[in-house]
């Protein structure tokens, strides 16, 4: 069960690294199976109450779009200050990677309970804060875990099989959320409250089933691996391949309308009541559920920055439809449908090959540093978005986004990685970029 443990040695007959061999499917780790039921339990948790934090907040508390895109800026993006960090200490043989999860998931667990005492915007933005210091210190090890547990062939069915699981929690918080309040229309805390005991079952699944000790993926022959250190791991992007993937996820993150956003510009579209907000985000999910399997396999097949792109013109699509003049009943499943099918073709794709670009030693610490400038970049997209819905109003706000996610996906394109292909095999980037 351990990760070392399951990685398949190929037969003398098998097919070159990194190739898919047809009719013949890898099962998926143990490790990616027992990560991915931490993650779905951890998202019943956060995801009700990302649910009703955007109405409890505008509506509850009478937050402006501004202050709302400074909290939902801060809830998405704060954990970039502490990827990094996350990423150096898991790379330390003495720390490893499941301590450093352990501690992230035990921070954002501890900080549910408090959101039932924050009534002020300091306070909850504390808090939030806390909070996204956890997932910053949990997110790189975790995937870190997944990308040593699978091989480069499967490495995109295994982000997407845990994404999947992960989503699955996505889908079951908001209805929780939605059946507290159903039953008490006013029953935020009731929502924190139970959203604080699931969190905790969460971090109990990661102590008990989850492996404490990781293989160490081999570095290339030509030369020493790299020490642990941060200033290696900002040295990753002298690396093209890294430094193209980089800048890229961030210019793209910089152009993505934070999904509070979206739920509350199609609230406003529909008139929507409020008790059915909390549902919004299951379309989401749903979507994200249902392709993000097919699309890390396909990922694997025809190459994961194809993939990646892709995902941003189903959001660009998104967003045309949102802004659109129809009137049917058919749009809000389209846009959620779409915006769905945007995380899963991006989420565990954009990690899964940024795996492929990286040293062993290094793999944690440029896993985070890539999710750093995504995340930071999405940040400043909150703030911004923010502040032009309180100028020019949120459709006007949307459609200068629009223009801008299809100007940073057109560069995306241009920048992209040398070979995109994981049929060339492991390395296939890092040969590109040692050159």
């Amino acid at each position: 069960m351990y990760v070392a443990d399951s990685r398949a040695t190929p037969a003398p007959s098998a097919a070159p690294a990194g190739r898919v061999v047809p009719g013949r499917r890898r099962a998926v780790a143990p490790t990616v199976l027992a990560l991915g039921t931490v993650s779905l339990i951890t998202d019943v948790s956060s995801e009700m109450v990302t649910a009703v934090l955007p109405l409890y907040l505008v509506a509850g508390l009478g937050l402006s779009p501004l202050g709302f895109g400074l909290l939902d800026g801060l809830y998405n993006g704060f954990s970039a200050v502490v990827r990094l960090a996350g990423g150096h200490l898991a790379d330390r043989r003495r720390v490893g990677h499941k301590a450093v999860a352990v501690a992230g998931y035990g921070l954002s667990a501890l900080c549910r309970p408090l959101l039932l005492v924050a009534g002020s915007l300091p306070l909850i933005g504390a808090v939030l804060a806390a909070d996204r210091t956890g997932k910053g210190l949990r997110t790189a090890p975790r995937d870190a875990m997944i990308s040593l547990a699978s091989t480069e062939a499967d490495r995109g069915r295994a982000f997407g099989v845990h994404r999947a699981m992960d989503t699955a929690g996505a889908l079951m918080g908001p209805l929780v959320a939605f059946a507290v309040l159903a039953y008490s229309p006013e029953g935020y805390h009731a929502v924190f409250t139970l959203s604080s005991c699931v969190a905790v079952l969460g971090v109990l699944v990661l102590l008990l089933f989850v492996p404490g000790r990781s293989s160490s993926r081999e570095d290339s022959p030509a030369g020493p691996a790299e020490r642990p250190t941060l200033r290696a791991a900002l040295a990753l992007l002298r690396r093209p391949a890294v430094r193209r993937l980089a800048v890229c996820s961030a210019l793209l993150g910089l152009a993505t309308v934070s999904d509070s956003f979206v739920f509350l510009l199609l609230q406003t579209r529909l008139d929507l009541a409020g008790r059915w907000f909390a549902l919004l985000p299951l379309g989401t999910a749903a979507g994200f559920l249902l392709l993000a399997v097919p699309l890390g396999r396909l990922a694997d097949r025809v190459g994961r920055w194809r993939v990646f792109l892709g995902g941003h013109v189903a959001l660009l699509a998104a967003y045309g439809v949102l802004l659109s003049s129809a009137d049917a009943g058919w749009l809000p499943f389209a846009v959620l449908g779409l915006h769905g099918a945007f995380y899963a073709a991006t989420d565990g794709v954009l990690m899964a090959a940024a795996s492929q670009a990286l040293p062993g030693r290094l793999l944690t610490s440029g896993l985070a540093l890539v999710q750093t400038g995504q995340a930071g970049a999405r940040f400043v997209c909150s703030l911004l978005f923010g502040a032009a819905w309180s100028a020019w109003g949120g459709p006007h706000a949307l459609a200068l986004f629009t223009v801008a996610l299809a100007v940073a996906a057109g560069t995306a394109a241009v920048l992209r990685p040398a070979r995109d292909t994981t049929a060339a095999g492991p390395g296939t980037y890092e040969k590109g970029a040692r050159s």
